[in-house]
């Protein structure tokens, strides 16, 4: 056996890289066993609920630092101006909390989306490349336009865009299709209906 894996050079190194990989493949299975770090399913869920955008306009650097923050910490759940009132909703009633009518700075939240100024737009792209929800179509040199029904509202296009002047955020205007009824708060005082007393009651 020995002369063998001296006249063959080619089968020695084979043998030798293999039981490398099989003894440092069972010190990383080890390794993950030993030190593996269990994970909140709670943040799981609501990391999957958020857009995934990653545009820090809640505060955070990203979408699962912020759902680390509503869980342990209980922040808010409607700081999420990219997954609007959907998501709030969504989240709130996932970790039975009381769902915000408003933003952090107590004006109602309004759901906007970018809007690209076709008479000023020269096609650099620069914004398509940006948008992390694939929701601006077009091609090099020719216009772009937004599929607001796609946009999560992050804005990271506006800080790509060459001319810093032709995208905007604009919200989305109330339409029968996506009007929503707000119900009054609870502290609201119940409306008591005076009915005509019949006669001879």
């Amino acid at each position: 056996m020995d002369l063998l894996l001296l006249s063959n050079p080619l089968l020695s190194s084979l043998i030798v890289l293999s039981g490398l990989a099989l003894l440092f493949g069972g010190i990383l299975g080890f390794a993950g066993l030993r030190f593996r770090v269990e994970g909140d399913p709670l943040i799981e869920q609501v990391d999957t609920l958020l857009p995934q955008s990653q545009c820090g306009q809640c505060g955070y650097p990203g979408c699962r630092p912020y759902a680390e923050a509503v869980v342990n910490q209980g922040v808010s759940p409607g700081l999420c101006p990219g997954g609007g009132q959907s998501t709030t909703k969504s989240i709130a009633n996932l970790l039975g909390m009381e769902i915000p009518q408003s933003g952090p700075d107590g004006i109602a939240a309004v759901r906007q989306v970018a809007y690209i100024d076709e008479t000023d737009c020269y096609g650099c792209a620069a914004c398509i490349r940006a948008c992390p929800s694939d929701a601006i179509v077009g091609a090099n040199k020719q216009l772009h336009t937004v599929l607001s029904t796609e946009c999560t509202g992050c804005g990271l296009c506006i800080a790509s865009c060459d001319k810093k002047a032709c995208i905007s955020m604009q919200p989305v205007p109330i339409t029968a299709q996506n009007w929503h009824w707000q119900p009054p708060p609870p502290e609201a005082t119940p409306i008591t209906l005076l009915m005509p007393k019949a006669q001879g009651a």
